[in-house]
């Protein structure tokens, strides 16, 4: 028999009121903030009385849709637990926007809504939000009508329900508005559990921002689904997540982006190795880094491919090569980009999901970009990978990521991995700067020490597998790289601004 609180093994999920339910009467497990502890009894029976008022505040004649303002607090978590049975949606709001650009996010969302705290509440300061109701949730107005409400009852939803609104990332574009369904929750949280037998005993780490999905299906949603408990940090700290492990007993964190090189960084703590950690997941993470990760303390470092909209999984396996995604299986496909056709081995294509949208299920006020994702009834991801002659995937860049050098077009994930390989390399982004004929290839590099145009020039000619096409023209040595929230690079932002280079390459020799 399962443990009180996770939903068994083969049992049928289909919302995430259903994963909730069995933690309504759990008293030994819950949240974790600071110096606080909340069980999951208790935190149940706040959300309730949150979506109680909510309710009453909500205007019938307009979509239910509350935007959520807020770095990670257990607040954010009672505001999705209420969501999830009471019949409203959440959108998830990112900290990170500003200004003009944020007022927009609400309005593309239908907000009615918006909830911030004493840490972003100044970021509305002077923000045109119209007619939209703007409540501070450390403020007294919020704090009264938690006191004098009741728990809301509970409402019926189907598994295609809309329960929230996440913005991409933004890394390529402006951010879409993604329906996330009930399905979108209850589908991966359980499956993650099961894959990596989370249990009552396990406290599940919450650092990745709230707002966007790699927090809510690969943490949240797991840590309900199998009855865990979970450490709540307003935000990531690479010196805070160390100090995590050891202070709650964290057995499992998801990231994406970059922060294992960030907590890599950190200076080792003596018992990081024998810490509680076991698994790791996220995504985006370089080959040397999990498996530094993974020594270091002595855990199973799994990065997974997906992303918000969920169209496409990727999943890797124990016979994956260190740097390929995973294996390639149907329905998830590489098509050659103008023709669709299957690219065949070792041609870059770009990654669809042939059988239809999987879990997306569209972006919310935007129909053009809907059917694009979905044109020819294909999934489509932007996303490059080619299929080496095993059958695994590799990771080649995003489709508007495309070099055109000589007449050929490149990709710039392979090029940026074979880069990651030299030991004074800890970050670097590659992108092309348009010339009159096709592009030139820039390596924009976070560097540990210093880093010698010889000594650069000679490491490329030792990889094998760097054509000669792919060298870069012109290096450009930074302190960082431009990131959104969720830790990614925003190749826009360093293509369009290139600035000029350390170096420039003369045949195989760099100079100043």
């Amino acid at each position: 028999m399962s443990a009180p609180g996770r939903v068994s093994t083969g049992s049928v999920v289909s919302t995430v009121g259903d994963l909730l339910a069995p933690l309504s009467e759990v008293t030994d497990r819950g949240v974790y903030f600071e110096e606080e502890f909340t069980s999951w009894a208790r935190h149940l029976e706040g959300a309730a009385v949150r979506a109680d008022v909510l309710l009453e505040w909500l205007s019938p004649d307009r979509p239910p849709h509350v935007g959520v303002l807020l770095t990670n607090t257990p607040e954010f978590s009672a505001l999705f637990a209420a969501a999830a049975p009471h019949g409203f949606v959440l959108v998830g709001l990112n900290t990170t926007r500003r200004g003009a650009a944020l007022a927009a996010d609400v309005a593309r969302a239908d907000c009615q809504i918006v909830l911030c705290g004493s840490d972003t509440r100044d970021l509305l300061a002077g923000v045109d939000l119209g007619d939209v109701r703007v409540v501070d949730v450390d403020g007294p107005e919020w704090s009264s009508a938690i006191e004098s409400g009741a728990a809301a009852p509970l409402v019926e939803a189907t598994p295609d329900d809309l329960l929230m609104l996440i913005f991409t990332s933004g890394t390529t574009g402006d951010p879409k508005a993604v329906r996330c369904t009930h399905r979108t929750f209850a589908v991966s949280g359980p499956m993650l559990a099961e894959r990596f037998g989370i249990g009552a005993d396990d406290v599940i780490h919450l650092s990745m921002p709230m707002f966007h999905s790699n927090a809510m299906i690969a943490g949240w949603s797991v840590a309900v689904a199998g009855g865990a408990s979970i450490a709540v940090r307003r935000s990531f700290s690479a010196r805070g997540f160390v100090a995590d492990l050891h202070r709650y007993g964290v057995t499992y964190a998801n990231y994406v982006g970059k922060p294992l090189n960030y907590i890599l960084a950190t200076d080792p703590h003596p018992d990081d190795a024998s810490s509680s950690l076991r698994i790791m997941y996220g995504n985006e993470a370089s080959a040397v880094d999990r498996q530094r990760f993974a020594a270091r303390f002595g855990c199973r470092v799994v990065d997974g491919f997906g992303s918000t909209e969920g169209g496409v999984a990727i999943t890797r396996t124990p016979d994956t090569p260190h740097d390929a995604l995973g294996p390639l299986r149907a329905p998830t496909a590489v098509v050659d980009v103008e023709t669709g056709e299957p690219a065949p081995p070792g041609v870059i294509g770009e990654i669809v999901n042939s059988s239809g949208p999987g879990l997306f299920a569209g972006y919310h006020n935007d129909p053009d970009a809907t059917a694009e994702r979905m044109r020819g009834g294909v999934y489509h991801t932007g996303d490059l990978a080619w299929v080496d002659d095993d059958g695994y995937l590799h990771f080649a860049g995003r489709l508007g990521d495309w070099l055109r050098v000589d007449g050929e077009n490149l990709g710039t994930g392979p090029i940026e991995r074979i880069l990651l390989r030299h030991p004074a390399i800890r970050q670097v982004a590659v992108h092309g700067i348009p010339v009159e004929i096709g592009d030139e290839i820039e390596a924009v590099i976070v560097a540990d020490g210093d880093l010698d145009p010889e000594d650069f020039a000679d490491f490329l000619s030792a990889q094998n597998d760097l054509g000669p096409k792919q060298w870069p023209h012109r290096v450009r040595i930074v302190d960082s790289l431009p990131e959104t929230a969720t830790f990614k690079t925003v190749q826009r932002l360093l293509a369009s601004d290139p600035g000029p280079p350390t170096w420039r390459r003369e045949g195989r020799t760099y100079r100043s």
